[in-house]
């Protein structure tokens, strides 16, 4: 008897499961939605409360703290031309999408990664999910995104949140599990509770791995944010998006390139304080 006669029904299963959850669990989307229109719509106002120039100014004046002066003039003159290619607007609701959707999986991603290095039973289980989480095609997240919050921005969050998360709980288990018996033995033996021990020993000696997590956070939340303009994120994404469905070249390329541009001082600056730490960590 051919294995294809006996089917089972996956899809159904998980169709029940959203069904249910959308019926019983409406009152706590419209509060994640709620929650996160906020932060996006405020951070979006606050990248486009000042002038371009004075926007680039600040950005080029971080990357010539974190990097030096080349990574800073770098910095002017790409976002200047993000600026003169009329897509500032498009890029600062990037960015703020990037940024909110980093911060929530950060806030989220962390805690769970310490629990895993503390606990081998959680470690084991958030394994799989982590699995199934990085190789699952990022198209699929925006279907039930779009069934529990419409369409729009929170979506387009919420489906970057799931997708870029994993990395920020690997590295910081991994980070935690590297720091050096001896030293954790060393403030148990001072008597620090476990607490302290884990406040001021073990994620210390861990952030330029925790650090590494949140910059591939970063670039991960980045490349989702753009494929979640096909579901109204707006922001660079539509600009991208625009160009695929109009088959134009210019408008395409001038997205990916305002894309690039971002992702690669986000990923610069992110680096540098990992190194940073990193540094701080050796001395």
């Amino acid at each position: 008897m051919p294995l294809e006669t006996y089917r089972i029904p996956v899809g159904t299963w998980v169709d029940t499961a959203v069904d249910w959850m959308t019926d019983n669990l409406e009152w706590l989307f419209d509060a994640i939605s709620s929650f996160l229109s906020a932060l996006i719509s405020t951070l979006e106002s606050v990248l486009l409360w000042p002038p371009a120039f004075v926007l680039v100014l600040i950005v080029a004046a971080i990357a010539f703290a974190v990097k030096g002066w080349r990574f800073g003039l770098f910095t002017a003159v790409s976002f200047s031309l993000i600026a003169m290619m009329g897509l500032w607007r498009e890029a600062m609701s990037t960015l703020s999408l990037v940024l909110v959707a980093s911060f929530v999986a950060v806030v989220i991603g962390v805690p769970l990664g310490i629990l895993a290095a503390r606990n081998e039973r959680f470690s084991s289980m958030m394994r799989p999910v982590l699995d199934l989480m990085q190789t699952m095609p990022s198209l699929v997240y925006l279907i039930p995104a779009i069934v529990f919050f419409g369409i729009g921005k929170v979506p387009g969050v919420v489906a970057t949140v799931v997708f870029a998360m994993p990395p920020a709980v690997r590295l910081t288990e991994l980070g935690l599990r590297q720091v050096d018996a001896e030293v954790v033995e060393a403030g148990e033996a001072f008597g620090a509770p476990p607490l302290k021990i884990l406040t001021r020993v073990q994620v210390p000696l861990a952030l330029p791995t925790i650090m590494a997590g949140v910059n591939q956070v970063i670039m991960l939340a980045l490349s989702m944010v753009v494929i979640a303009g096909m579901v109204g994120a707006g922001g660079l994404g539509a600009v991208v998006f625009r160009g695929v469905t109009r088959l134009d070249v210019g408008l395409g390329f001038e997205g990916g390139l305002s894309v690039v541009i971002m992702a690669v001082f986000l990923d610069r600056v992110t680096a540098a304080f990992g190194q940073k730490a990193s540094k701080r960590v050796s001395h």
